[in-house]
């Protein structure tokens, strides 16, 4: 069965090869505009279902994935800083605050479940940063493509006091515990002797 990951983000495409199932990206094209009013969940959840949703007319047979996360601190949703300035601007607001990242997962099927749709939360507590540190950060760990200015799995993790949740991939953009659960009803497992196979083949 083909899996096709509704996304190019180079951060979901290495979580997902953590599976060692083969799978196939696709640019879905969809705009990630946040609503009037819209709650930070559902405009995860929103966002990872069309982006699988936009896919699914070219791969009809396809087990597709889609996924979009977001940012909250306080009642302010962060995006992508983009330049170096907002970068600053995000982490000296989220110094010594909590950030909840909100991971919207979506699995659409050929066959039942048709349709699987989740969110995921984690949290992260940032350390008291002044000014010369996050300016240091920001120069060393380029995360300008991240919800919320920060790489966990590169040197942004020296940013935390804490972190809570019950999947630490969830925070980098793709939940694979709860993806892992979704693929296998679908008939995608990949602990099972044919996805074993495949996996091997590709090394």
């Amino acid at each position: 069965m083909r899996l096709v990951l509704a996304s190019t983000s180079r951060y979901r495409q290495e979580l997902l090869a953590r599976l060692g199932l083969p799978f196939d990206t696709v640019a879905p094209g969809v705009d990630e505009t946040r609503l009037p009013g819209e709650a930070a969940e559902h405009l995860a959840a929103r966002l990872a279902r069309a982006k699988a949703a936009a896919v699914r007319s070219s791969f009809p047979d396809a087990v597709i994935i889609g996924s979009d996360q977001v940012a909250v601190l306080g009642e302010t949703v962060l995006g992508k800083p983009g330049t170096v300035e907002a970068n600053v601007r995000q982490l000296a607001a989220a110094s010594g605050r909590r950030v909840v990242f909100l991971t919207g997962l979506c699995v659409l099927a050929p066959s039942p479940p048709a349709e699987q749709c989740a969110v995921v939360s984690y949290e992260v507590t940032f350390r008291r940063l002044d000014r010369a540190r996050i300016e240091r950060y920001v120069a060393l760990d380029s995360a300008l493509d991240c919800a919320g200015g920060f790489r966990s799995e590169g040197l942004g993790v020296a940013l935390f006091e804490s972190m809570r949740g019950d999947d630490p991939t969830a925070l980098i953009g793709l939940p694979l515990i709860r993806l892992s659960e979704m693929l296998v009803r679908v008939g995608l497992d990949p602990l099972g002797p044919e996805e074993g196979v495949a996996a091997r083949d590709e090394d």
